[in-house]
């Protein structure tokens, strides 16, 4: 697995283990973000390349800061 691979794995686990600490479904996250249902299960799933953009849509959905969902 390259590192490329790595980081979008980790990051997807993070979203993962964030919306189900705050009991959100993936509907409910996504409505939240403005994003669709499937793009956050692909995030979720490491099949999506995600922007700089809908990180921050995600982190502000989840109430937490960029840094949080990066760790």
């Amino acid at each position: 697995m390259n590192s490329k691979q790595e980081i979008l794995i980790k990051f997807g686990e993070r979203v993962r283990e964030i919306r189900k600490e705050k009991e959100l479904s993936q509907e409910e996250l996504a409505h939240k973000a403005d994003l669709h249902r499937t793009y956050i299960g692909m995030i979720e799933r490491a099949e999506k390349n995600i922007t700089l953009i809908n990180i921050e849509k995600i982190a502000n959905a989840l109430e937490v800061s960029i840094k949080t969902l990066l760790e």
